[in-house]
């Protein structure tokens, strides 16, 4: 059996630990071979791949990124659709594909399956926001990310007495800022599920800079104030017409230090939590993923994906990742907010 395996939409640490141990767990018991599609879809759709053996992937599971290149190409657009790839995977004698993204991708992998095509999948965010597996390779390293830079920008608040607001990835979901800011003792947590008042925030801060404290704030990209109907952005539209977020920090930044008087700054840390070497956490993850995929292409599961739920790795179709966000429950705000202020 030959497998093809691909790496779509935003790239996470960790992508290279599955590629390395679905192709080492092939190689070794069963000698399967295996290619890789260059940048995603683009790569099926235009018959770029290359050959995955053991010298490509040695090494690679503490690599940042994908050595396989990725984009945000619709499979369905221009020359691609079913048939093509159909062509694309006869010609190379290509009996199964693992694909490994996010929802867009699955969603994607989901229509494709759905016309016949055999393909399974892996799971992929930094958000955490795929509500078919409790945990997502590559969140651990951008919570750890957040955490030691809030932990630097810490030390130059308390230096200078300034309120420090830390601006992190999260578009629709707070994980990455939940996670983090209680890691680095925040002084107020916003999210995208919580709409939340100036008043309240000032409050926060206020009551944090009397007790001797530099106030730390963090907040997702997607954060609303109660005032606001749409996340900030000033950035245009993406690729797929979306607004490009952002910038949040530095709009709350002024506001704060006009109705405190405390000089207030704001660092967005953007793709830099995408970026680097994966956590110890993450690379046993995305091994312990890319070993298990394997068996579904292996077993002819079409249409399935791995996911972690507790400590195991269990299978499910892909329409249990798509349409239904996974969104930080009230409870466990309500658990960070006691801390607050």
């Amino acid at each position: 059996m030959r497998i093809g395996i691909l790496t779509s939409g935003g790239d996470a640490p960790g992508l290279n630990a599955v590629i390395r141990a679905a192709v080492l767990k092939g190689q070794t018991l069963n000698g399967q071979e295996f290619v890789g599609f260059k940048n995603g879809w683009k790569g099926v759709i235009e018959e770029d791949l290359i050959p995955l053996g053991r010298h490509e992937v040695r090494g690679i599971s503490k690599q940042g990124g994908t050595i396989l290149g990725t984009s945000r190409t619709n499979p369905f657009e221009g020359n691609g659709g079913p048939d093509r790839i159909r062509e694309v995977m006869a010609r190379n004698e290509i009996e199964s594909i693992i694909v490994i993204g996010g929802e867009g991708t699955l969603a994607a992998a989901k229509r494709l399956s759905d016309e016949g095509l055999p393909l399974v999948g892996v799971p992929k965010t930094i958000d955490n926001d795929i509500s078919a597996t409790d945990y997502t390779f590559g969140f651990d390293t951008a919570v750890q990310i957040a955490t030691d830079s809030m932990d630097r920008l810490r030390t130059t608040g308390d230096s200078h007495g300034r309120c420090m607001i830390a601006e992190v990835m999260g578009r629709h979901v707070g994980w990455i800022a939940l996670h983090s800011g209680m890691a680095a003792g925040a002084h107020a947590i916003l999210i995208p599920e919580q709409k939340t008042s100036m008043d309240q925030i000032i409050e926060w801060v206020t009551s944090a800079h009397d007790r001797g404290r530099a106030p730390l704030i963090v907040v997702s990209e997607g954060f609303e104030l109660d005032t606001m109907d749409d996340p900030h952005h000033e950035r245009g539209l993406d690729a797929f017409g979306r607004p490009r977020l952002g910038g949040i920090g530095e709009k709350l930044a002024p506001v704060i230090e006009e109705r405190t008087g405390i000089e207030t700054r704001a660092t967005t840390l953007g793709h830099i939590q995408r970026g680097g070497t994966p956590t110890s956490y993450d690379r046993v993850l995305a091994t312990r993923l890319g070993m298990a995929v394997l068996d579904l292409a292996l077993d002819k599961q079409w249409g399935q994906m791995v996911a972690l739920h507790g400590t195991d790795i269990v299978t499910v179709g892909f329409e249990e990742a798509l349409g239904n966000l996974k969104t930080v429950p009230q409870a466990r705000y309500d658990e960070a907010r006691i801390l607050f202020g």
